[in-house]
């Protein structure tokens, strides 16, 4: 879904190579568009080969055209190796977003061992270890920003997706404990929350309007969410004019309670 709200030029992202998880649709997606827009050298993995490809061909005609390899953000090997190609293609990553998450539905008594442990595979592990590997890149040049996603659905206890929200929650932690880490180094940590973002996945499954408006009724500014929302704050936390900002939990979901 697209905007037309204008975005911030920061110069500091020009020709910045950027990698994002999970970036063949919804918030990914715009990730890509933006920082791409911004003139960065972005290159993205995600399972969704097809959406991906198309991708691909709408931002074409940029200066610099994104890069996308094929990873499951489950397989650490497979991660590594398409992290390893990505920047053996563009160079070393200035700026790493953790993004690719699944909200997937399973009520608490359906909980299983294997889907638990699938659920933090998905939205927590690959934050570690994608991080781990980059953070050397990072450390040899004395900068580098990483940007964990979480969710506020862990904040406000929604139901039938404890795992994903126990993951987002640890996300939390996680970049809290990172950023004192790697501070040293002149590495940045943030991680950001979206709140109840208007993708095409959300509309596809399950935003029919009474569940928009019941959200308009819920946030303080009675507005569709959308995924540059959430990009225009990446930019800023990804760009130069946040250079004092690390370890910290940024919310975009307008007022949601």
């Amino acid at each position: 879904m697209s905007s037309d709200l204008h975005t911030a030029i920061y110069p500091s992202l020009r020709n910045k190579t950027v990698l994002i998880s999970g970036g063949a649709t919804g918030i990914g997606a715009e990730l890509v568009r933006a920082f791409t827009q911004q003139g960065a050298w972005v290159g993205f993995v995600d399972i969704d080969e097809a959406s991906a490809m198309q991708l691909i061909d709408e931002l074409s005609s940029a200066a610099n055209p994104p890069v996308f390899r094929f990873a499951d953000v489950r397989d650490l090997s497979g991660l590594n190796n398409a992290i390893s190609a990505i920047s053996g293609r563009l160079g070393s990553i200035d700026v790493l977003i953790n993004n690719a998450a699944n909200d997937q539905r399973v009520a608490f008594d359906d909980i299983t061992p294997d889907n638990w442990d699938d659920s933090q595979a998905v939205n927590l592990r690959h934050h570690v270890f994608a991080s781990q590997q980059i953070s050397q890149q990072m450390k040899l040049r004395g900068q580098g920003v990483i940007i964990n996603f979480g969710s506020v659905s862990w904040q406000r206890g929604n139901s039938a997706i404890i795992g994903y929200a126990t993951a987002k929650a640890a996300i939390h932690g996680f970049t809290r404990c990172l950023a004192r880490e790697l501070g040293p180094s002149g590495i940045r940590v943030n991680s950001l929350m979206p709140g109840a973002i208007l993708t095409e996945k959300q509309a596809r499954l399950w935003r029919t309007p009474e569940e928009t408006a019941r959200f308009h009724q819920l946030q303080a500014l009675p507005i569709d969410l959308l995924a540059k929302d959430v990009a225009s704050m990446a930019l800023f936390l990804a760009a130069d004019d946040s250079r004092g900002v690390t370890g910290q939990n940024f919310i975009v979901d307008a007022g949601l309670i």
